[in-house]
């Protein structure tokens, strides 16, 4: 069996070169059988898009996403130094 770090690793690449995600902000987390996915992100579409480019990466294990999705809106006024 792969050591947890590598499949953790193959995964965080995976999401990150993945021209459907190019994802870097999120957390990948495995132990044992289960893959932990822990992050935020701008919408729902994307936080599943991740999710499933994870599974794909590690075939076999059962991946828990915990990635908050959050609203990201433009300053009302700008912002003085």
């Amino acid at each position: 069996m792969e050591a947890p770090q590598y499949v953790a690793a193959r995964v965080q690449r995976a999401l990150a070169e993945d021209e459907r995600t190019t994802e870097l902000g999120v957390r990948v987390d495995v132990r044992s059988d289960q893959l932990y996915l822990r992050g935020q992100v701008t919408s729902a579409d994307r936080r599943e898009l991740i999710a499933k480019v994870a599974g794909e990466a590690a075939p076999g294990l059962a991946v828990h996403n915990e990635i908050d999705v959050v609203s990201v809106v433009e300053p009302v006024r700008e912002e003085q130094l």
